[in-house]
């Protein structure tokens, strides 16, 4: 009997401490996911991707730097009178920009350099004006009748900067799977919000290749994302029989869509009246190759372009009609950002479950 008692006690605690250790890691996995719950809902509201900013000004106005109230839009006479030039930081083919100085702010002055390509500057700003939020650049003010627009200044630049960017001292810090991936969710972010646009279904038509797109957005100090060029973003209205082409040249290469490639063969020469119009699926072509750049070559990159391998497959789809919609790309990416925190935050729970 006394045998059989203390080898009763020696067994009682070998059956509980594993329950134990189950309900604690249990406990630490339902915590893991609120604080996990709570950094995402601030990440996609507060700070950084919302369509509306709580700190946005009315129509018509806007808001610099630690200064509380709104501003008007400059107009001619306050750009002539009160904004300096201070020098010339690019020059596309349809505008000039530069650095410029507006009440000791740094601010971009941009004005137009071709006038056969007024259309496409007045389409711009037209743009820029209609579609002021979170995802686009800050207008300040503008003058028609120079064709002058002037906008916040970001000093990070274009994202064709991005990887100078994170080798800096400054910023290497921030090189890191997680900090690209949120850049590539911006991303995606953006397209789905031109897609869906007070205005419309709008096509981001500057866009042949990877340079190109990359000039298109600015890098904040915040590290995210702004739409910066909206000088190329045609209007799709499928119930109307409206397409787009995107310019009135051949386009090649595997970066643009094969629908906007010239579909006749290299015996026919190429006729714009022939050429076939598409829709806003052709920006979701492009989505895994920005996204690869955005990704980069840092640790764990690898294991997000492998969770991403299937909707990336997906945006690959030659039929345009087959690929996924910006927001059910944009619901992939944020589903796997969820999913590598988690397991980021508790390696090997899968095995001990």
């Amino acid at each position: 009997m006394e045998k059989k008692s203390h080898f009763i006690k020696r067994e009682f605690p070998q059956k509980e401490v594993p329950a134990a250790l189950l309900v604690l890691l249990l406990v630490t996995v339902l915590l893991l996911n609120g604080l996990l719950y709570l950094y995402l809902s601030n990440f996609y509201g507060s700070s950084g991707r919302a369509d509306t900013d709580p700190s946005l000004c009315p129509f018509g106005y806007f808001k610099l730097g630690p200064v509380k109230n709104c501003s008007r839009w400059l107009s001619c006479e306050a750009i002539n009178k009160e904004v300096r030039k201070l020098k010339c930081v690019g020059e596309g083919a349809v505008k000039k920009v530069f650095l410029s100085e507006w009440k000791e702010n740094k601010v971009v002055l941009s004005q137009l350099t071709n006038p056969e390509l007024q259309e496409d500057f007045l389409h711009g700003l037209k743009m820029l004006k209609a579609l002021q939020s979170k995802h686009v650049v800050r207008l300040l003010g503008y003058c028609e009748q120079q064709f002058t627009i002037l906008t916040e200044y970001h000093p990070l630049g274009s994202l064709r900067g991005l990887n100078e960017t994170l080798h800096m001292p400054k910023y290497r810090g921030l090189n890191t799977w997680h900090r690209r991936f949120m850049l590539a969710i911006d991303y995606v972010s953006i397209i789905h919000f031109l897609h869906s646009s007070p205005l419309g279904t709008l096509v981001m038509c500057d866009s042949n290749d990877l340079d190109k797109v990359l000039s298109q957005y600015l890098l904040t100090s915040d590290f995210h994302i702004l739409v910066n060029d909206l000088d190329a973003l045609p209007l799709v209205n499928r119930s109307a029989g409206i397409l787009v082409k995107c310019g009135h040249r051949e386009l090649q290469g595997e970066f643009v869509a094969p629908e906007q490639h010239w579909p006749h063969g290299e015996e026919v020469p190429f006729d714009d009246d022939l050429m076939p119009p598409y829709d806003e699926k052709t920006d979701i072509w492009k989505i895994p190759e920005v996204s690869n750049f955005f990704l980069g070559h840092v640790e764990g990159s690898d294991i997000a372009r492998l969770h991403l391998f299937d909707i990336h497959a997906a945006c690959k789809k030659e039929d345009p009609a087959e690929r996924p919609s910006a927001q059910e790309v944009l619901d992939t990416y944020r589903k796997v950002l969820t999913l590598l925190i988690r397991e980021a935050a508790m390696p090997g729970t899968r095995e001990m479950l």
